[in-house]
């Protein structure tokens, strides 16, 4: 468990060190967006209510603290069955990042509420408008980590049929 402590706290560090440095030291607040290599990779300052793309926020607190809560519960349901389970070190590790990475977005609801996003990548001829912030892209990375690496026991029990079917009686 010493590993899923450690990757989380380091995407939580990641995160809201991110946060800190684009968004109130080089001011995004402020000046709104930051060109670093268009139109590939922007910074551009958003303010996210809701989940994924701004979806069910309508900006009420009572959805803020569902949105919080939801995000706890996941955290704690993946804590949970991580430590029940015989999972390797990437399966820790995508769980940590995916934990990490949603508690930073927590706590930049509790703070500001709202979760503070500033990533933006576009192609030549396509202005994406949506944003995204370091976190997410942890969030994104632990859960396809877990989908990848973490055996549910379906696949080892499929094994072990094929091979007592094989062998003669």
């Amino acid at each position: 468990m010493r590993i899923l402590f450690w990757s989380a706290f380091a995407a939580f560090l990641i995160d809201q060190a991110s946060k800190y440095l684009v968004i109130h030291l080089w001011e995004l607040w402020r000046v709104r967006e930051i060109e670093v290599l268009p139109p590939y990779v922007n910074f551009r300052y958003g303010e996210n209510r809701g989940i994924n793309f701004g979806l069910f926020g309508d900006g009420s607190d009572t959805s803020r603290y569902i949105l919080i809560g939801v995000a706890l519960a996941i955290c704690a349901g993946v804590l949970v069955w991580i430590g029940r389970g015989k999972f390797g070190i990437k399966e820790r590790i995508s769980a940590g990042l995916l934990i990490g990475g949603a508690l930073a977005n927590v706590v930049d609801r509790l703070v500001y509420g709202y979760v503070l996003d500033f990533l933006n990548n576009s192609l030549p001829g396509w202005n994406n408008p949506f944003v995204y912030n370091i976190a997410d892209v942890f969030i994104f990375a632990g859960a396809i980590g877990l989908i990848l690496f973490a055996d549910d026991g379906r696949k080892t029990a499929k094994k072990t049929a094929k091979t007592t079917a094989k062998k003669p009686k």
